[in-house]
């Protein structure tokens, strides 16, 4: 266990073995427990403004590292981060912090693992909150790598080009720092009718789409991309790319599942300008089927894909009003 400052809110650093993978998250505050899961390429660190936030409202905030990333665990197989997996390690942090009064809350491929992790185990959870990738249950319909090779035509979709092992580790490792910077900000909600980052030309590399801001912007200052940049030097990226490589594994693993809602208290929030979300409109039109006791779904204008940094304030507010109607 370690402990650094956070203002009034020391964080606190654990780590906990669930099923011999070692898991890492941080936590500050007391209380009701809010357990926060990051995305594609983050951290615990993502939830920098909802840490202190949460717990001077009174909550036992905690943000752990997905598998793969950071502190956490990071097995050389592929298949070791199949959603499964990712569900059995939120279920082993939640045995670990040993509260029965839980909200889980995931942002980007987060979202998913807390939305399956409420599918498969609501007895575990108060509510569920997604940012950014909404709910949408597991399908009966076509292999998600076949669909996804069908919409980028002659072109591949990123989750395509994310599929052999290596080959976009290689681009990314070249300079991580300036990778980073031009995900993030072409991901963004400041950059306006700029690059479709989700689509990659034959024989490019992702990174040649990118652009790049004049200055930083005020959600992403250069200590927070000097902080990215440490946390994959250590950790690279096989462990986090791997997600994308399971997404036809998910299907065949989850098939049991398919069409199933979600039927604890749920909250959705996105970005007019955040591409999953955008693509997700027929699953967000679904919702009154899909996750029938949604409190609210708010989609925030103006605002890309890295929601809880790009809006932390709105994020914290909704947040807030859903814990509070949980309790």
């Amino acid at each position: 266990m370690t402990v650094s400052n956070s203002g009034d809110f020391p964080l606190t650093h654990r780590t906990t073995d669930v099923g011999g993978a070692r898991i890492h998250w941080v936590e500050c505050g007391t209380g009701p427990v809010v357990l926060m899961v990051h995305g594609f390429p983050e951290s615990w660190y993502s939830w920098r403004h909802q840490l202190p936030a949460l717990a001077a409202a009174g909550y036992r905030a905690v943000a752990m590292d997905v598998r793969g990333y950071g502190r956490s665990a990071k097995p050389r197989a592929v298949d070791e981060y199949r959603m499964v997996r990712m569900v059995s390690d939120v279920v082993g942090v939640i045995a670990a912090l040993g509260s029965d009064d839980v909200t889980l809350v995931g942002h980007d491929w987060g979202a998913p693992i807390a939305w399956n992790t409420a599918l498969l185990r609501p007895d575990l959870l108060r509510g569920v909150a997604g940012l950014s990738v909404p709910y949408s249950p597991p399908s009966r319909g076509q292999r998600p790598l076949a669909r996804m090779r069908a919409m980028a035509g002659e072109n591949e979709f990123y989750v395509e080009y994310f599929q052999e092992p290596g080959r976009a580790e290689a681009e990314i490792e070249q300079d991580v720092r300036r990778w980073l910077l031009g995900f993030y900000w072409c991901a963004s909600g400041d950059v306006v009718n700029g690059p479709n980052i989700s689509i990659v030309p034959r024989g490019k590399q992702l990174k040649d789409q990118f652009v790049f801001p004049e200055s930083m912007p005020a959600w992403l200052t250069n200590q927070d991309l000097d902080t990215y940049t440490r946390e994959f030097e250590y950790s690279g990226f096989f462990g986090p790319l791997c997600r994308y490589r399971n997404v036809d594994r998910d299907w065949e693993d989850l098939a049991a599942f398919a069409d199933r809602p979600i039927e604890i208290p749920a909250l959705f929030i996105g970005g007019d300008r955040d591409g999953p979300t955008i693509w997700g409109r027929p699953a967000i039109d679904r919702f009154a089927e899909t996750l029938p006791r949604l409190t609210r779904c708010e989609i925030l204008p103006g605002c890309g894909h890295w929601t809880q940094q790009e809006r932390p304030e709105a994020t914290n507010a909704l947040l807030l009003e859903f814990l509070r109607q949980l309790h």
